[in-house]
């Protein structure tokens, strides 16, 4: 079997993903912006070949290098990279050369918001109400109509880049020059948390794992004030959450694939959807689904590539948490004063990479309990300002 897997060395664990694969008995070829040497050693030693593309956003050189290994190799039988960012390219690749997975024609469903909310519709889930604004008084329309305050954002954006909460029309006008260029979505600002419906989907589309995060804050909300992010697996996941996650799996098609599903909860507890992506959730997050279940996820994603058939059932064992910690923020408590109190709760700790600082923190901590108070605490203490 003949997989392609796209940028292999980033983020900096998806070279479990390569590894998992070769052990599967697959021959594992790797298209990336980074030189060769520059690559993990780990990574290099289960590549079968690996393709240089310095930019990689060229896809007359990612066909170039899919026609290589065609000929090389023989037929791709996938072609992936689990990345948002490379969702698009991954999708015109697997129509070039007839390979099984996401073709064009359903990332607008997979990468819109506004189609994203026909969608949830569709399943009878709720969801913010809101719709595309083209421009300035069309914005000011939709703001005074949904009421202030609201949310404006890109239609196809990743993450919280250039999502903005708007107090009101002053604010607005100040906003709207900075989404130049940009396909803008407004919606009305729904108050509550945060949670997911994480997991992955076999070939039918079955799931067969699953778990849900809850967010200390939005990232939006983090990005905006420029602080810490935290958040927590759950070893019980809410009937309502867990029901409404089912439906929209099973609406958006997904197959192969892990997915993160986004949700607000309401202070009256109802749920509404926010947005769906295609792939496995940011940072450190794939690393917590292993820990919280004491499993092995990149493997079990390779043994339904390579084998069409689901893994053994996964369980929920523990909590799992993370806590980021950014350079230019002051902290009443120090790296080794977390350490001697929580230590026996770490299950990893170290420097996050330079494009994760902004979001996911400079240095991060993955901690576990089979109780989920113990964790809460020690979010607290790690990220207690000075």
């Amino acid at each position: 079997m003949n997989i392609v897997f796209v940028s292999p060395h980033f983020p900096p664990n998806y070279w479990n993903f390569c590894a998992a694969l070769k052990r599967e008995g697959a021959t594992v070829l790797g298209i990336g912006d980074g030189d060769f040497s520059s690559l993990r050693p780990e990574l290099r030693g289960v590549l079968d070949w690996y393709y240089h593309v310095p930019d990689m956003r060229d896809y007359d050189k990612m066909l170039r290098a899919c026609g290589f290994f065609t000929h090389r190799f023989g037929k791709i039988d996938r072609i992936e990279s689990l990345n948002e960012y490379w969702l698009g390219s991954d999708a015109l690749l697997r129509r070039d050369f007839n390979v099984f997975g996401v073709k064009p024609e359903q990332i607008p469903a997979l990468r819109l918001k506004s189609e994203m909310k026909k969608i949830f519709a569709r399943a009878g889930v709720l969801h913010a109400r809101g719709r595309l604004v083209p421009d300035l008084p069309a914005a000011k329309a939709c703001a005074a109509e949904l009421g202030y305050p609201v949310i404006i954002k890109p239609d196809d954006g990743i993450g919280a880049t250039l999502a903005f909460p708007v107090p009101d029309e002053s604010r607005l006008a100040e906003i709207w020059p900075l989404t130049a260029g940009k396909n803008m979505l407004m919606e009305e600002k729904l108050d509550g948390s945060i949670c997911t419906f994480d997991g992955l989907t076999g070939l039918d589309g079955d799931i067969v794992f699953c778990t849900s995060h809850v967010y200390g804050q939005s990232p939006m909300d983090m990005l905006q004030s420029d602080g810490d992010i935290s958040y927590y697996s759950v070893r019980d996941i809410p009937q309502d959450l867990e029901a409404a996650g089912r439906k929209l799996v099973a609406e958006f098609g997904v197959r192969e694939r892990f997915f993160h599903l986004e949700f607000f909860r309401r202070p009256g507890g109802e749920l509404y959807a926010m947005e769906v992506n295609m792939r496995p959730p940011g940072g450190m997050t794939m690393d917590m689904f292993n820990y919280a279940c004491d499993a092995d996820l990149y493997s079990a994603w390779a043994h339904i590539i390579a084998r069409g058939e689901p893994p053994h059932p996964i369980e929920r064992k523990f909590y799992c948490a993370y806590a980021g910690r950014k350079n230019n923020l002051r902290y009443r408590h120090s790296h080794d004063e977390s350490m001697a109190r929580f230590g026996a709760l770490m299950a990893a700790h170290g420097p996050m990479p330079e494009a994760f600082g902004r979001y996911m923190g400079h240095y991060g901590y993955i901690l576990r309990s089979a109780e989920k108070q113990p964790l809460l605490d020690a979010l607290e203490f790690i990220q207690k300002p000075a």
